[in-house]
């Protein structure tokens, strides 16, 4: 298990992980993105990455977005590339699935479609333009599947693309061998 501390990361990592945090809220919080903690946390101990799941994250995308570190550090490397509309609008999605109210469907769906998909989109993400058709005439009858077809291709795009370059990355390679070092990585959430 993880036991050592590290005394710092990068500050540029820091600072961007403690902007992702604050950006991410409440999704973060969910259960879905909960962290495994090491075996020495204690209540207001601040959670330490183990070199077990920085590892783990090169095993699969599924991997490292299952995983509440996994996700802010490729967020954070994301955004140093200014590529981060595409998570953006896969979480989106994620969380516009789990609406309940049907009233608040039809408008949620028109803010997603205006933030990622139309075309000069504050966050527009890179699909075809059939795909931007398809979700256009699906939001006619918004239903919770109505940005499956874009938010797969996102997903396709960030696992094929994306993905790589963020384990070929500095910041996953400082990540693994501060890691590797000292089996333990700063808090990635302040």
């Amino acid at each position: 298990m993880c036991k050592d501390s590290l005394t710092t990361l990068p500050s540029i990592y820091i600072e961007r992980v403690k902007e992702l945090g604050a950006r991410l809220g409440v999704l973060l919080q969910k259960p879905d993105f909960e962290p495994r903690k090491s075996s020495q946390s204690k209540p207001g101990n601040k959670h330490r990455i183990c070199l077990e799941d920085v590892i783990r994250w090169r095993d699969s995308f599924d991997n490292l977005l299952s995983s509440k570190d996994g996700l802010a550090a490729f967020w954070s490397f994301l955004k140093t590339e200014f590529s981060d509309e595409n998570l953006e609008f896969w979480l989106a999605c994620e969380k516009y699935k789990k609406i309940r109210s049907t009233a608040k469907l039809s408008s949620k769906a028109h803010k997603i479609y205006k933030q990622f998909i139309q075309n000069e989109a504050s966050r527009e993400v890179n699909i075809d333009h059939q795909t931007k058709e398809l979700t256009q005439l699906q939001l006619a009858h918004a239903t919770h599947n109505c940005f499956d077809v874009a938010q797969e291709k996102t997903w396709v795009l960030m696992e094929k693309d994306s993905y790589p370059r963020f384990l070929r990355s500095t910041f996953y390679q400082d990540l693994l061998n501060i890691a590797s070092h000292h089996g333990v990585a700063q808090p990635l959430h302040a």
